[in-house]
């Protein structure tokens, strides 16, 4: 089966960047759309952004749109998340989930419940 696993974070001050990977294996990356979501402490699981198998469609959260920038290299199996001017709010667990590209909402940003298959996540901390 497709199996997700995200590295990358860790702790950074107000201000610092980070960019997230999303490793695939079980499958081809080129069958999939990839988003990325995140859990704050006491928050329910926030769409941050998605993008297609292709890469012609990408879509952002409002809140995220100018900070996070998403891409993929499907030749290393591989998505990114940049994150950029971080804010102590942008803390919580982050993960990656893949869905079949036939099944991918190109106009939207990304619904947790559209998706099938999930990393485990890895934690960003902001903070001074």
């Amino acid at each position: 089966q497709l199996q997700l696993v995200e590295s990358g974070g860790g702790l950074v001050q107000p201000g610092g960047s980070l960019r997230l990977s999303c490793v695939v294996s079980g499958a081809t990356l080129d069958d999939y759309a990839i988003g990325w979501f995140r859990r704050a402490p006491g928050k329910e699981r926030e769409g941050i952004s998605c993008i297609s198998s292709t890469g012609d469609s990408i879509n952002y959260s409002d809140s995220m749109k100018g900070r996070f920038t998403i891409s993929r290299d499907n030749a290393k199996n591989t998505v990114y998340l940049q994150m950029n001017s971080l804010k102590p709010e942008d803390t919580a667990v982050y993960y990656c989930a893949a869905v079949p590209d036939e099944y991918y909402d190109r106009r939207n940003p990304p619904v947790w419940l559209e998706y099938d298959y999930w990393g485990q996540g890895t934690q960003v901390t902001v903070s001074s």
